[in-house]
């Protein structure tokens, strides 16, 4: 990795973030994140420094699955007599289904889908691996590509045909109750993988007309975008005994009776990383949380001729920093300016400057990716950056937070609804009918998200009425423009 050929891209400047589609696309291209030029609609190429990104995050997933969950992989393609078996669950699908129906040039005996979602290709052979409630709980998931047939305007890791990074759990337990209990540790979870990423969340039930095919309740969690719009970056579903019943998912109790098992799944994809990217990304482009930046650490050398040295200096400080950190020494023949340009576009958390005064003085100056700037001694260097990066990601999370709460507001009237939601998240009392939750939709315009969990993130008591027909308000509703 170097920055060759930064200059050149320099000429151009990146769009302001308050253009936020022009600015999210651009800065997929010229951070190195993905490549949109395939030739096949809604599936794109990572680029090696988004893969990269990409791996650190799934590393901090796996890390918090892995306590209590198996990695496992089941096949891409799903047998049609399978797949058709739950009617609710495939009526979800139906339209977005892509079928392999030859191999080579013979017709195949039978159609084979390719997952748009893999309930239907694990859940027979849960059948065959739980036998007895010792067998349970079984908590398993896999990190997998799927496939949907999306006819809506399609956009690089939020609406895509080919869902490269579909982290999917499935859970399998003796009762309704230790599967809802599962629900609620996955949502823990997602928000504690979220709050490493400095992303904060918004939890909310699904109303019934939206929540999974197929499952008794879905729990899901929102950001709130830079263009006030709402992006789905998790969900978690409890499926009861639903699923069991068409797969014969059954279970030897205590007293040797045959049990229907209850079950979950949750799942996250790359959204997480449009997330990512959105929230945190300013003018300049990339900012990323330490945790997850591909380089934390870039050392740029400002050499002078006959200041050898400098570079040597250089070499020294990546030979002895590469031990606790991803640190990369630009010595590319780029002109300092152009090095810093390409590095903030990539949003590395830390840049270390190497001069000829420095080397004399026996320093470096640090500069974070927020702008503060520093002349650190070469002996303190680890303990200013182990500093710095708790900084960034404190001032991340908190500086997010800070504008999910400016974006929600809580309405009174369907015409403030409708006002709010054009640049924010918009809260208002609901006395839980599905036909007010309708009308909420027909007469704003925005999508009904669901109950929400403040988590004193509004200060404002829940409005005593529901904002549609007057009745008492059950519960908070929220809204927004779902992407």
């Amino acid at each position: 990795m170097s920055s060759k050929g930064s200059e050149q891209v320099m000429e151009k400047s990146l769009p302001p973030k308050t253009e936020f589609s022009e600015w999210y696309n651009e800065v997929l291209w010229r951070a190195d994140i993905m490549d949109v030029r395939y030739p096949v609609k809604g599936l794109y190429v990572w680029h090696p420094f988004g893969f990269s990104l990409r791996r650190n995050v799934l590393s901090i997933l796996r890390a918090l699955l892995d306590v209590e969950h198996d990695e496992v992989l089941f096949p891409l393609l799903i047998p049609e007599h399978e797949f058709m078996k739950e009617a609710e669950h495939i009526k979800g699908f139906e339209d977005e289904v892509y079928w392999v129906t030859h191999g080579g040039t013979t017709p195949l005996d039978v159609p084979l889908a390719l997952r748009p979602t893999s309930e239907t290709a694990i859940y027979p052979m849960f059948s065959l691996w739980v036998r007895s409630h010792a067998d349970l709980p079984l908590r398993i998931y896999q990190i997998v590509n799927t496939f949907r047939y999306e006819t809506k305007h399609t956009r690089p890791l939020i609406r895509m045909r080919e869902i490269t990074t579909f982290k999917e759990a499935h859970t399998v337990h003796a009762t309704w109750q230790d599967a809802a209990e599962q629900v609620e540790r996955a949502v823990e979870l997602y928000r504690q993988f979220y709050h490493s990423l400095c992303i904060p969340v918004v939890v909310s039930k699904r109303p019934d007309w939206d929540k999974f095919p197929g499952a008794d309740y879905t729990l899901a969690l929102d950001v709130l975008m830079p263009d006030g719009r709402t992006l789905q970056v998790g969900t978690a579903h409890h499926l009861g005994t639903k699923f069991s019943r068409t797969f014969d998912i059954c279970y030897e109790d205590e007293h040797g009776e045959q049990q229907y098992a209850n079950q979950t799944c949750y799942g996250i994809s790359e959204r997480c990383i449009a997330a990512l990217i959105s929230l945190h990304g300013d003018d300049r482009g990339l900012v990323l949380p330490p945790a997850v930046a591909p380089v934390q650490v870039v050392i740029v050398p400002i050499v002078y001729r006959g200041r050898e040295d400098v570079l040597e200096k250089a070499r020294e400080l990546e030979a002895r920093l590469s031990e606790r950190y991803r640190v990369r020494l630009d010595d590319s023949d780029t002109r300092p300016g152009a090095k810093f340009y390409y590095w903030e576009m990539r949003g590395v958390p830390l840049r270390i400057e190497v001069g000829p005064r420095d080397v004399d003085k026996g320093q470096v100056v640090v500069v974070t990716r927020l702008g503060q700037k520093q002349a650190v001694p070469l002996s303190s260097v680890e303990e200013v950056i182990e500093q710095a990066f708790c900084d960034i990601a404190s001032s991340l999370f908190q500086a997010a937070t800070e504008r999910l709460v400016k974006g929600m507001r809580v309405c009174h009237t369907l015409e403030e609804i409708g006002e709010q939601c054009k640049r924010g998240i918009a809260l208002g009392g609901w006395c839980g009918d599905e036909e007010c939750g309708h009308l909420l939709e027909e007469r704003t315009g925005a999508d009904v998200l669901g109950v929400p969990r403040i988590d004193g993130l509004v200060e404002e008591d829940m409005p005593e009425r529901c904002v549609v027909c007057g009745k008492t308000a059950e519960s908070w509703v929220m809204l927004g423009r779902a992407y």
